[in-house]
């Protein structure tokens, strides 16, 4: 054992300069330290502190940044009326609705208008009210352990039972049958479709997208058509191919020479929806500050959204969500033919089996499984 130097307190400490002005720095136990060593270890010190100041400089710089879009988010984005007591005349009692996702489930209720691609700002239907329509609506459901987003599309004109007395309707009718508490009416209909529990309710129109494909100076789509087709002067190939702005509106917008009609243009709007969510979520754009600052702006301006998804609750369920984008399951709801109502409307049937085979995998966290099988 080394003896300790006679200065030196028996219990630690400072005592004071010692006798040996080179035994005043120790390089462990008991040796004296060579004056370069020291010089050396001043200058680690030194560049540790720096390296701790650009650490503490990056962090606040994060915070602020992500204040900045938390405020880009928040001044833009607008919310569906309530009544001031939080519920709305439309939403079925608690006990009638399906339980509360608790594990971390988050299902949200994704709406899209578009007053040139189909329903229009007023679509006449029998039996409701004149008023607008969403021509693409989309069940999205992100796991609790978060390894993807399934999406599962419902065609507009799907038919429907709608809770609340009103019948049966197309399942795009409860926006215009209880405006304007509709989106309301919406989510307690795709609840009982579904049979589960939708936490959030959004709605985007076409100019919100489109404007993303243009912040992202394009995107590249996969056109799943097994035959070219043209809208508004644009001819689009099967495969993948790079579009702007207008292009992914109109490829998004197209249904006439369609053998399926709206079916094969809801596969479009998924492919653009792939194609933005790919884009956006690339690492070369999550490192352009500017550009997500952009796109965050764009976005929301555009989107309406139920007064609990504030930004910090956005924030946290994007941040939540930050592996899962890449993995993103697609599907529709499938239907049991298509033919008229009683009324004189041009729908789908709905194919009741099916959809308790989407309910069941919804319940079982097993969405994505499906989903994947089916493709």
């Amino acid at each position: 054992m080394t003896a300790a130097h006679p200065g030196a307190p028996r219990h630690g400490g400072y005592a004071g300069p010692p006798a040996d002005d080179s035994f005043y720095f120790q390089d462990g136990p008991g040796r004296p330290l060579d004056p370069e060593r020291s010089r050396q270890k001043r200058n680690g010190r030194i560049v540790l502190g720096i390296m701790a100041l650009l650490v503490i400089g990056a962090l606040i710089a994060a915070g602020a940044y992500l204040f900045a879009l938390s405020r880009a988010y928040q001044g833009s984005v607008n919310h569906f009326p309530s009544t001031a007591d939080g519920e709305t005349a439309v939403t079925p009692p608690e006990e009638d609705r399906p339980e509360a996702n608790d594990d971390g489930t988050v299902n949200i209720l994704l709406l899209g208008s578009d007053s040139g691609g189909g329903s229009g700002e007023d679509e006449n239907l029998p039996r409701v009210p004149g008023g607008g329509r969403s021509d693409t609506m989309m069940f999205i459901n992100i796991p609790a352990d978060r390894s993807g987003v399934n999406v599962m599309s419902v065609p507009r004109d799907l038919w429907v039972e709608v809770p609340g007395g009103y019948g049966w309707h197309k399942v795009n009718a409860p926006l215009a049958l209880a405006d304007p508490e509709g989106p309301w009416l919406t989510v307690a209909t795709f609840e009982s479709l579904f049979d589960a529990r939708i936490d959030h309710v959004m709605a985007i129109d076409l100019e919100g997208f489109t404007g993303l494909v243009e912040d992202l100076d394009g995107v590249t789509v996969n056109n799943p058509q097994d035959s070219p087709f043209e809208q508004y002067g644009y001819t689009f190939a099967p495969g993948t191919q790079h579009m702007d702005a207008e292009q992914a509106e109109a490829f998004v917008r197209h249904r006439s020479s369609f053998a399926q009609g709206d079916l094969q243009r809801v596969e479009n709007q998924q492919a653009l929806v792939r194609a933005v969510v790919n884009e956006a979520a690339s690492p070369r754009n999550l490192a352009n500050p500017v550009r997500v600052h952009d796109m965050i702006g764009t976005f929301s301006s555009h989107l309406v959204v139920d007064e609990e998804l504030g930004a910090g609750a956005a924030a946290e369920l994007a941040f939540s969500m930050r592996g899962a984008a890449q993995n993103m399951n697609f599907g529709t709801v499938p239907n049991a033919g298509h033919g008229y109502s009683s009324d004189g409307q041009w729908i789908f049937h709905q194919d009741e089996a099916a959809m308790a085979e989407i309910a069941r995998h919804i319940d079982e966290g097993t969405l994505g499984e499906y989903l994947s099988s089916a493709e």
